[in-house]
């Protein structure tokens, strides 16, 4: 069975000109990176703004497992299958981050004859967006110190500064660290710390931003930290925004590549699914929507983290809210979520099925919740019985919703006509979607996290630790109350127990602290222990991953 990489390797790519042409996108409005990649410039955004959006489809899954979901691939394969149906249609996807590709986890391309290409190039340094948001956070936690070592004139309490410096790896030696060792000369010692690029708020901006001038906007409100009387001190109070801003105008643009069979894809941005929104930009969602006639786009994780934050979060600046939601689910995560080690997987256990069928029966109600109509994929294995199939087929039937097998991975676009096909029906014959957030903006903090709490999650209470309780009034206190809200926990459960598989009851989730994401425009609470800076396993695949004498990568997938 050939990897990933090869049949990436052996498609037959063409120019990105000759891609975007039909969907009235002209060489002049393109900046090439080379043959196949390019940044759609602002002055082509701009001339879209008036134009009609198209129909929006969101994809998520269950709760992930270590039996794999193939999201990112299903996402692929049914855009490819909408336009084999001759529905002319864009993909919006999130960039991956060289952590998880040199780590465990992988890319963010999809798979098999599902993917995006060349999947070498968006895996690994793209056009160079991650490295010019890590120099816009790193060039901020540079102007803070300096500012300090100058005199701190704003008085900021070093104890109190709150923005990290990032990278774009796993490295767990940088979680916490000393800076300004060596003498007067080398600048003020204090406590430091390191997140991951894609953790960095100035990520959470650049995908939220609408244009230039929202950019620089929400970088000024950048809180740094606090000073002796524990006052917030922004980034516009240092007069840096501007500059920052300038950093970051090329990565602002979305970048265009395609599919395997030539589908256009904008792939921009990708905010961590836990301590941030987890979603591609707003600026490419919204010019996919004035280009295409469907835009097919994903949400990180499963639907209680990834799509609960696009529909409560995100949605906000987007034009439109989903026409449709896609859950992606396999046999065999389902069978993890029903209690079968990962070995045992490929036997058949329909008892197993029907007790983790509660994973996906959850979010389907969730996603019901919003009052927005579901369609299930599931992403075919060899494994998966006839048995098993008809089972799923009639525990989806029960709960009113369509169900389509999908083998997207094997056959490409030809895998995914019926799901394309189910889609569409439900978009253009079904009810038109009334869309309904969690909560409103106008309640509380302690109200939003509880109404994600009891609704999404399905546990009955939180429990808001002494810091989290004195937060809360400091943030009424500065106004910053009435922000949506942005729960940071593990993917693996509802709950905020990893190991808490399947549909977990009768539990509360603990919130720790809030963290203020004030250019965001967002709260992020924070339950269990997520870590926003992750470590490498015991055998990274970074051990696998060569390129050899011609230049050609080798061992990535």
């Amino acid at each position: 069975m050939k990897t990933d990489i090869e049949i990436a390797q052996k498609a037959k790519l063409v120019p990105i000109t000759e891609v975007v042409k039909n969907f009235g996108v002209e060489n002049d409005d393109l900046e090439l990176y080379g043959k196949y990649k390019a940044k759609l410039s602002f002055e082509k955004i701009n001339a879209l703004k008036a134009k009609e959006n198209g129909k929006l489809i969101l994809v998520t899954s269950i709760n992930p497992t270590s039996a794999g979901e193939g999201k990112s691939t299903v996402t692929i394969g049914l855009a490819d299958a909408l336009n084999k149906i001759e529905k002319r249609t864009f993909i919006a996807l999130r960039e991956p981050s060289l952590g998880p590709v040199m780590g465990i986890k992988g890319g963010a391309t999809g798979g098999g004859f599902a993917q995006v290409l060349p999947m070498e190039d968006v895996n690994l340094h793209f056009t160079g967006d991650m490295h010019a948001i890590t120099t816009a956070n790193n060039a901020l936690s540079a102007l803070i110190d300096n500012h300090v070592h100058q005199g701190n004139d704003l008085s900021i309490d070093l104890r109190r500064v709150t923005w990290k410096r990032v990278v774009d790896l796993n490295d767990r030696a940088l979680r916490h660290v000393i800076v300004g060792l060596g003498g007067p000369i080398q600048g003020v010692p204090r406590e430091d710390s390191f997140d991951i690029t894609v953790a960095s708020e100035i990520m959470a901006i650049l995908c939220l931003a609408k244009d230039i001038e929202d950019l620089k906007k929400r970088l000024a409100k950048i809180v740094i930290g606090y000073t002796y009387t524990q006052k917030p001190v922004t980034c516009g109070d240092l007069q840096v925004e501007g500059a920052l801003a300038l950093l970051l105008k090329e990565a602002l643009k979305p970048n265009i590549v395609q599919t395997i069979e030539q589908t256009p894809a904008l792939i921009h941005g990708g905010p961590f699914a836990n301590i941030a929104h987890g979603c591609n930009s707003v600026l490419a969602t919204t010019t996919a929507l004035k280009l295409g006639e469907y835009v097919v786009t994903e949400a990180g994780f499963g639907a209680d983290l990834g799509a609960e934050k696009f529909l409560n979060i995100k949605v906000l600046n987007l034009p439109k809210s989903p026409d449709a939601v896609v859950i992606v689910a396999t046999i065999r995560a389902l069978k993890m979520h029903g209690g079968v080690a990962k070995e045992e997987l490929q036997t058949e256990n329909v008892e197993a099925l029907k007790k983790g069928f509660a994973n996906l029966e959850k979010h389907i109600e969730t996603i019901k919740g919003f009052h927005l109509p579901v369609v299930v994929a599931i992403n075919e294995f060899v494994s998966d019985t006839t048995q098993e199939v008809d089972l799923l087929r009639q525990l989806c039937k029960d709960k009113g919703v369509k169900v389509e097998l999908c083998a997207v991975w094997e056959k490409g676009s030809a895998g995914g006509i019926a799901l394309a096909e189910s889609v569409v029906k439900v978009i253009e014959q079904g009810e038109k979607p009334s869309f309904k957030a969690t909560y409103n903006l106008k309640d509380s903090i302690e109200e939003k996290v509880t109404a994600i709490v009891q609704k999404i999650y399905g546990g009955n209470k939180v429990i808001f630790e002494k810091k989290a309780q004195n937060q809360m009034i400091m943030f009424k206190k500065y106004g910053w109350d009435k922000l949506p809200i942005c729960i940071a926990k593990t993917q693996y459960s509802l709950s905020d127990d990893p190991k808490a598989l399947g549909r977990p009851s009768d539990f509360s989730i603990t919130i720790r602290e809030f963290v203020i994401k004030m250019g965001a425009g967002f709260i992020v609470a924070l339950s269990g222990d997520v870590m926003t800076m992750p470590g490498l396993p015991k055998k990274p695949a970074a051990l696998t991953i060569n390129v050899d004498s011609k230049g050609n990568t080798v061992g990535l997938f």
